[in-house]
Order: structure tokens, then C-alpha cells, then sequence
């Protein structure tokens, strides 16, 4: 029996515990990235998961997001917006400031990369508490942009971000319970 595309990724993405406080095991996908055949398949299956929804951007999540969505935007034949951690956008945004486990954090967007009534997919490496990604829902919102879905490579589905995004159309390519 042959292994699957999705199992060979699976596989290629690496578990650090401890990282980065004890007790949490940071799953790693820069060996992922480091193969090129993962890397385009993985491009390419995202892209497919929203190749039929008529989207018109991609909204990329600061850091890893941005690997994945410049790409993902690239295969779809879309522009690509970009969330930034507060302060590191040079224009005028929108911002959005939601809550961690401990504090507060801020994402923000250029207040032109996202237009009136543009459908929108957010892509993500990981969804995990749902926090950030909710954030980025809202910042589609106050863009005036539809929010049409979001992809994730993976999400690790004992920490129940989806249900931060009840409404919203979640597709992960991976899924650790």
C-alpha cells in the first residue's frame, strides 16, 4: 500500500515539546517547507479548497501565514493582503485588538488591500485556539470584504478554534485531535 500525498506532509512536520513553555508541543513545519514536492502540494490543495468559491484576495496572516498565501493567491489568480502584527504596517489600517490567553494582541491591514464587498479567503499555517484567526475575520468585516473562508495546513483540533468561527467556512488540510 502506497502512502497518500497528506500522509507524507503529515510526516514531514516535526514535534517539539516544551516550545515555547513547558508542557506545549510546537508542531514545526519548516521541515515541510524545506521539500519542494510538499511544499507545491500543499500549495496546490489549498488553492484547490477555494478554487470554486469566486475569491477575489487572500488575506495572509503574519507570519507563516504569508509562505502559504502568497502562493495560495498566486495559483488562484488573486491579490494578496497581508495581516501585520500592530505597529509593523507604514500606512493607513484597520485594527483589530483580541484577546490571549494572558493580555491582548493587535492585527492590522493596509485600509486598501481589502475592498468593499471583496470576497475574501484568510490562509493560515495553523489554526489552534482560533483567537488570531477570528481576529482576521473581523478585520475582512471592517474592510467592507465578505469573508468567504479560511485554510489552514493544519489544525489541532483539541484546542476548538473552529468554534471561535462558527459561521465561517474552515478548511485544514491536516488535523491533529
Amino acid at each position: 500500500m502506497s502512502i497518500s500525498f497528506l500522509e507524507k506532509a503529515s510526516a514531514a512536520i516535526r514535534d517539539v515539546p516544551d516550545f515555547p513553555e513547558p508542557g506545549i508541543v510546537f508542531k514545526d513545519i519548516t521541515p515541510l517547507l524545506l521539500r519542494p514536492d510538499l511544499l507545491e502540494g500543499v500549495i496546490e490543495r489549498m488553492a484547490e479548497e477555494f478554487r470554486d468559491c469566486n475569491v477575489e484576495k487572500i488575506l495572509a496572516i503574519d507570519s507563516r501565514g504569508f509562505i502559504l498565501g502568497a502562493p495560495v493567491a498566486l495559483r488562484l489568480g488573486v491579490g494578496l493582503a497581508l495581516a501585520r502584527k500592530g505597529g509593523k504596517l507604514p500606512w493607513k489600517r484597520h485594527r483589530v485588538e483580541y484577546a490571549l490567553e494572558y493580555g491582548t494582541d493587535v492585527i492590522e491591514v493596509h485600509a486598501d488591500s481589502i475592498s468593499a464587498g471583496e470576497r475574501v479567503v484568510v490562509v493560515d499555517d495553523v489554526l489552534a485556539t482560533g483567537g488570531t484567526a477570528q481576529a482576521a475575520g473581523r478585520l475582512v468585516a471592517q474592510a467592507g470584504g465578505k469573508l468567504v473562508g479560511m485554510g489552514f495546513l493544519l489544525e489541532l483540533q483539541f484546542l476548538s478554534g473552529r468554534q471561535k468561527l462558527p459561521d465561517v467556512d474552515v478548511r485544514a488540510l491536516l488535523s491533529y485531535s
